[in-house]
């Protein structure tokens, strides 16, 4: 069995810029510095801690910028953003920015706003679009790195040569941050044999999808040694599965989740969780920067990854006072 002690990890990830996209202000949209601008933002829901802070801070950065925003909530839905996109077209915005619910899917609107001359900023989630002239940048956090983090961590706690059962909770299908830390984590636990995936289902990213999944999981499977979910609220949701099947979360069943939001390094200071890889939600005054920038006609980077960490126990005690989310 999985048993081994935990060892204190802190791996700071960099910022990493690379591409450029360049390009002058959009004919007709907001480009001087005394010009209010309009801003569109399309958020994927309030699924989970992490986005009910990514919402807020978007919000106070927008007022705090003197950034009049338009704001919609897609309930998940990508249908419902695609309206907002369209709706904030027809407003003649100066600029959208959005969270994509899913990956696949964007081009036709994403063209509307183009053709319009409206740029579009990504937030949070990437698109799989082979023209990225559709859109200016990305900002957001590196999903396979984050996966793999967390597959690092458990390879290092599970030097032995008995097999480690793990169970799987997904985000939503077909998103982003989902198809990378799945990605990222199978990469990393491939270093050890011993190291499998007996179960793999979403759980939508949310507490509920969580727990319902972890229920399935624990009926199915009589031997799991460890839990990777994809965010904090599946592996809170998660250990309430695992208290009503009378197992003590942290010891008997190990967890692993990303984001890093109160509750979850809360749980995470008790022990109920094991490790955290931070996914900040906190993106709202560099999102108001780059939008600045877009239409002052400066150069941006089509990439801007977030800087972000990792956190034991341990470390959650230190810094849970001081959390913002």
């Amino acid at each position: 069995m999985f048993k081994k002690s935990m060892v204190a990890v802190l791996a700071a990830a960099g910022i990493a810029l690379t591409g450029c996209a360049g390009g002058g202000a959009p004919a007709g949209n907001a480009g001087s510095a005394d010009e209010k601008i309009t801003m569109g933002f399309a958020q994927v829901g309030a699924e989970s801690g992490w986005r009910t802070a990514n919402t807020k801070s978007i919000q106070e950065s927008a007022k705090e910028a003197g950034v009049d925003l338009k704001f919609s909530d897609a309930q998940q839905k990508q249908e419902n953003q695609i309206k907002a996109l369209r709706s904030y077209i027809q407003q003649k915005v100066d600029v959208i920015a959005f969270s994509p619910v899913v990956e696949s899917g964007w081009d036709t609107v994403l063209k509307e706003a183009k053709d319009a001359k409206i740029p579009v900023i990504l937030t949070d989630r990437a698109v799989d679009s082979a023209d990225k002239s559709l859109y200016k940048t990305f900002l957001g956090s590196d999903f396979v790195e984050e996966g793999k983090k967390a597959g690092d961590w458990l390879v290092e706690q599970s030097k032995s040569s008995e097999p480690v059962n793990i169970v799987e909770i997904q985000g939503t299908t077909g998103s982003a941050p989902a198809n990378d830390r799945k990605k990222g984590f199978e990469e990393a636990i491939a270093a050890d044999p011993d190291l499998k995936i007996v179960a793999s289902q979403s759980g939508d990213f949310t507490r509920s999808g969580g727990k319902q999944v972890m229920e399935a999981f624990l009926k199915n499977n009589s031997d799991i040694d460890v839990v990777f979910a994809h965010n904090d609220d599946e592996g809170l949701g998660a250990i309430e599965a695992i208290e009503a099947a009378g197992k003590v979360p942290g010891k008997d069943i190990k967890i692993i989740t990303i984001d890093a939001v109160k509750d979850g390094m809360t749980a995470l200071s008790q022990g109920k969780i094991n490790y955290i890889v931070e996914c900040s939600p906190l993106l709202g005054d560099q999102l108001m920067d780059l939008a600045k920038k877009v239409l002052a006609g400066e150069t941006v980077p089509e990439r801007v990854v977030t800087e972000e960490t990792t956190f034991t126990p341990e470390q959650a005690k230190e810094v849970l006072a001081s959390r913002q989310y």
